[in-house]
């Protein structure tokens, strides 16, 4: 038997291997996704004051902390019993779509577009940003302005653009400025025309990639989000919904309460993250997708008017199953992600448009009165829930996190494994098909410092290997 080792997958967050197994033939058996690192988060935080959750959690990754401090203080607020402002709610919501289109920024232009535009086989000295600038000049500085205005947003709202404090249970601890609502405002027409543009750059380009739509996960499985009452998409708010592979509704309005009944948690031997399911189907067949894909097959709609009518095209284009419901290929989590983008800066719009928006009661006070909470929201990679228990003084006697990539971990190593037997070859092993199992990877844009919490048995393997890289034994 031979291997293939991608020792570190590239443009992604957090750190990650892939190993290939090959038989005699040279080819593909089996593959393996290894998450390498351990943030341990949910033991650290034992014993600490519930209130310094959102700031505390916001730091398992740089990327995504405004994630984080909004499902933190969601389950805070649920500790404290209270209903936060009607303007904190809203102001909370304005901030998470900020982000949104901040990281789906950063995932398409800067991790992806290199692969997207530069091409798979394209020379890997040049198969990067500059490379890019060189080649796409103008797509990437639509990329870096939209980037730019997704973080200013954050930084107005919140004071600061990476870990703010300005989200805390109860709401927010200041009203927003009238001169940075103005300020946005003003911006959100340039950034929607970057998102206009792009998606017509990417509908030109998508038909280049038919090897990779046909085996970038391109399989049956669920899929998970968050919706509201009417189906239609939420990305701070919400009760989950499951869909069948076919787009048959299967669990709907699912509290954030009840998420327990439906979601369960397998521990792997060989990656600290842990792989959730859907509890109903068990382990491991109850695989289930979340992110910019999952969620465009979960809503009956986004809820704006242009995002709806790009959902519209998108499934025409590329949807099967009830209603033309279903995107399976995990290639169109790019296209997804553009459309996401576009809903982003419209509900933004909705939001500085409401006076309510300005009001100057934005946080609710309270004690400990409840020992649980559940803050559920949809990171930009997808559902992301915070679970906490406190003692009756408020210090956190356990929590749990299931992260977004999290959830797609089963989705991703199933991935690796296609995405490999369609293009790698032991015989003669081509650098651009390697890199096509790293960009499967990139297409769910994993964020594997957030996921790298173990539940139960740490998944600890010791391996000794020889002078020649043979393995000659190991202990797990």
């Amino acid at each position: 038997m031979k291997r293939v080792t991608i020792q570190h997958v590239t443009r992604i967050e957090g750190h990650a291997k892939i190993t290939i197994k090959l038989d005699d033939a040279g080819q593909v058996t089996d593959t393996q996704f290894h998450v390498t690192q351990i943030r341990g988060f949910e033991k650290f935080v034992e014993g600490r004051p519930y209130y310094e959750m959102p700031s505390i959690t916001s730091r398992i990754c740089g990327i995504c902390p405004v994630s984080h401090l909004l499902a933190s203080s969601k389950a805070c607020d649920e500790i404290m019993a209270v209903r936060i402002p009607t303007a904190a709610a809203k102001l909370r919501e304005l901030l998470h779509c900020a982000q949104i289109v901040q990281s789906h920024a950063l995932s398409f232009f800067h991790l992806s577009a290199p692969d997207l535009l530069l091409g798979m086989d394209s020379d890997p000295a040049k198969r990067n940003i500059v490379g890019l600038l060189e080649e796409h000049p103008d797509a990437l500085r639509d990329g870096i302005a939209l980037r730019k205005f997704g973080q200013q947003a954050i930084e107005r709202l919140a004071k600061e653009r990476i870990h703010p404090s300005w989200t805390v249970p109860g709401g927010v601890n200041a009203p927003l400025d009238p001169h940075a609502r103005q300020e946005m405002i003003a911006e959100l027409p340039a950034a929607m025309s970057i998102v206009k543009r792009t998606l017509y750059l990417w509908k030109k380009t998508l038909d280049g990639f038919p090897d990779e739509i046909e085996s970038f996960s391109n399989f049956p499985t669920m899929y998970c989000g968050l919706v509201g009452p009417d189906g239609s998409m939420r990305l701070y708010d919400g009760n989950l919904r499951f869909v069948g592979a076919d787009g048959s509704i299967v669990a709907d309005q699912v509290s954030p309460n009840d998420y327990a009944t439906y979601i369960g948690e397998a521990t792997l031997p060989d990656s600290y993250m842990k792989a959730p399911y859907y509890k109903p189907a068990g382990y491991p067949d109850g695989i289930y997708r979340v992110g910019p894909l999952a969620r465009l097959n979960v809503v009956d709609r986004c809820g704006t008017a242009e995002a709806d009518r790009e959902l519209g095209e998108y499934r025409q284009r590329l949807g099967t199953g009830t209603a033309r419901r279903i995107v399976q290929s995990g290639f169109h989590y790019h296209y997804a992600r553009l459309i996401e983008v576009m809903y982003a800066l419209e509900r933004m719009a909705e939001l500085l448009d409401d006076p309510a928006i300005l009001e100057t009661k934005v946080r609710a006070h309270a004690g400990v009165n409840s020992l649980e909470g559940i803050g559920i929201i949809e990171a930009p990679r997808g559902t992301l829930i915070h679970h906490y228990k406190v003692n009756d003084d408020g210090a956190m006697t356990w929590a749990n996190l299931i992260v977004a990539t999290g959830h797609n971990n089963l989705a991703i190593s199933r991935g690796i494994l296609q995405v490999a037997k369609r293009f790698v070859d032991g015989n003669k092993i081509q650098e651009g098909a390697v890199n096509r199992v790293s960009a499967l990877v990139r297409a769910y844009d994993p964020c594997l410092s957030c996921a790298s919490h173990a539940l139960g048995v740490v998944p600890m393997v010791m391996q000794l290997l020889g002078p020649d890289g043979e393995l000659l034994d190991q202990v797990s």
